[in-house]
């Protein structure tokens, strides 16, 4: 329970702040493991392309991961950032794809992605009337998510603007979809 928030804040709104961000936070801590996952297991032609573009997405959403937990801990809250926290905060499934091909992972991610980018508009969007600081700090991680998840689809996309996996909701759909385009 929070005892302090920030000035201008009431407790009720750190709170909520608190709660959102929390969220976010083992979004991040989740993401950034994903990504690590990728990064041991894409293998084949472009291998080391893919390779070497996933680890600085990895250090980003660390960085946005201690910037969150920062703010949570500003608000007055304790962020929880343990292996239980995210399984706890959880809305979507475990990561499912293992050793794979660039286009299967990198079709997987879109889908991972996508879900990140659309819960963290939301969370811009409830902001926006409770802080306009903690909205523009996840304004700012949601560009930059943005801008990774077009680095991704500029893999998967053909000269016609088409994705390689279009149509897909899962991730073992979307790579599956992708591997077999490829």
């Amino acid at each position: 329970m929070t005892q302090f928030t920030i000035p201008g804040l009431t407790d009720k709104q750190g709170a909520r702040l608190a709660e959102l961000l929390q969220k976010q936070l083992s979004t991040y801590n989740d993401l950034h493991l994903t990504l690590k996952h990728i990064h041991w297991n894409v293998v084949g032609p472009n291998f080391i392309g893919v390779h070497e573009m996933i680890d600085p997405q990895v250090d980003a959403v660390r960085g946005y991961a201690d910037a969150v937990a920062e703010r949570i801990a500003a608000l007055g809250a304790s962020p929880q950032g343990t292996p239980g926290a995210i399984i706890s905060d959880r809305e979507w499934d475990d990561y499912s794809v293992g050793r794979d091909t660039v286009q299967a992972h990198l079709a997987a991610l879109d889908v991972v992605y996508t879900g990140v980018i659309e819960d963290i508009r939301k969370s811009i969007e409830e902001t926006e009337d409770l802080d306009p600081v903690t909205q523009d700090m996840l304004i700012g991680q949601a560009g930059n998510l943005e801008q990774f998840q077009w680095f991704v689809r500029a893999h998967l996309e053909n000269s016609g603007g088409k994705l390689a996996h279009e149509g897909s909701n899962t991730e073992k759909t979307a790579a599956n979809t992708a591997k077999s385009k490829s």
